[in-house]
């Protein structure tokens, strides 16, 4: 009876962990976890060519690829800002191929700490 009890929590769970965590394609994944203006510590991200930032942007669209019904294509990090905090918060605007071939932006918002190779995806909107 225990184990029977037990294993419907888990069939519960994994159920609703697969229907809560998938979007369609084009939805948004995330919310906004913080207001960001330019007095708030902000500053644009002077080369946005640099191997680092492009980098984060391909890892942003894996991550996002992770939590959809479709996969969208990096293309490549077209602008974006930094926030130095316990690390550093990005948020970036990519530009990515969706897999009918349609192109499209997103905004990313993502924490790195590269002293622990933390990162997280905050955010990953579609800017219309």
């Amino acid at each position: 009876m225990r184990t029977t009890s037990i294993l419907v929590v888990i069939v519960a769970t994994v159920m609703y962990a697969t229907s809560a965590s998938a979007t369609c394609c084009g939805d948004s994944m995330g919310h906004q976890l913080w207001h960001t203006t330019v007095e708030d510590g902000w500053e644009p991200i002077v080369n946005i060519n640099d191997d680092h930032i492009q980098e984060l942007g391909d890892w942003a669209v894996l991550e996002f690829n992770k939590h959809v019904n479709c996969t969208v294509k990096f293309n490549k990090v077209l602008s974006g800002r930094q926030k130095h905090v316990s690390g550093m918060n990005y948020e970036l605007i990519i530009d990515v191929t969706h897999f009918g071939g349609e192109d499209g932006n997103y905004k990313a918002e993502l924490y790195e700490q590269e002293l622990t190779k933390k990162r997280q995806l905050l955010s990953f909107t579609k800017v219309k």
